[in-house]
């Protein structure tokens, strides 16, 4: 007997108290940049347990204003701008060379808690970008290695060959350079903190960036 999908979503509960914990959030005692925030939130996440908080969904647009999204992982986040990488022939490094500009959206359940960053993508220099890559682990390095990200497979038993060869060069060479490898880092212009409430009186800060800095604004659930 197939499995009644509909009946399985009704019977599935959003933020169980069991394994979440709603903390208050007053906005008024909020810094007044979202970094400083965003590290506080993140740290709180890592610290209950929150299982892989660094990964984001990652939503680009192609050249035609078609959308994307899949989960990247956050490399860093600075003044510079929040960051991830990818092969620039990739699908999403095709559309960020056609589109500019992109949408972040992480999501820890654990506190019932989610950021929206949007804003204009660039790419970092190319030593950089290498070196990010090779500060990574050594199943990053054979990943990058493989290449041809989005390109069409044959087989199954094709990827498997070539991701051999990738692991044996990547720890014959940990150093081994990947030209296609891209850090992008994307400049926010928004970026909005979600509090989950128990009742629904869910809070959101929206940050906005100005000519003079950051503003404030709080938005209905």
């Amino acid at each position: 007997m197939g499995t009644d999908l509909h009946e399985l979503l009704r019977s599935l509960r959003v933020w169980d108290p069991g394994t979440t914990e709603l903390p208050a959030f007053d906005p008024a005692a909020a810094p007044a940049e979202p970094l400083a925030l965003f590290t506080e939130w993140f740290a709180q996440a890592v610290a209950a347990g929150q299982t892989e908080p660094h990964t984001m969904s990652l939503a680009t647009a192609d050249a035609d204003g078609t959308p994307d999204v899949r989960i990247v992982m956050l490399h860093g986040a600075d003044a510079d701008g929040w960051a991830f990488a990818t092969h620039s022939g990739s699908r999403k490094g095709g559309q960020l060379a056609a589109r500019p500009y992109a949408a972040l959206c992480f999501y820890w359940p654990v506190h019932g808690r989610q950021i929206r960053v949007r804003g204009p993508v660039t790419t970092a220099p190319v030593e950089e970008g290498q070196a990010d890559l090779h500060a990574r682990s050594t199943g990053a390095l054979a990943a990058a290695l493989t290449g041809r990200q989005s390109e069409l497979l044959g087989s199954t038993e094709e990827l498997a060959r070539a991701s051999e060869e990738a692991w044996e060069r990547a720890q014959r060479e940990p150093d081994a350079p990947v030209p296609s490898w891209t850090l992008y880092r994307l400049r926010p212009e928004e970026v909005e903190f979600f509090q989950g409430d128990e009742r629904r009186r869910h809070v959101r800060l929206v940050y906005r960036r100005t000519e003079g800095g950051w503003a404030r604004q709080l938005l209905w659930p």
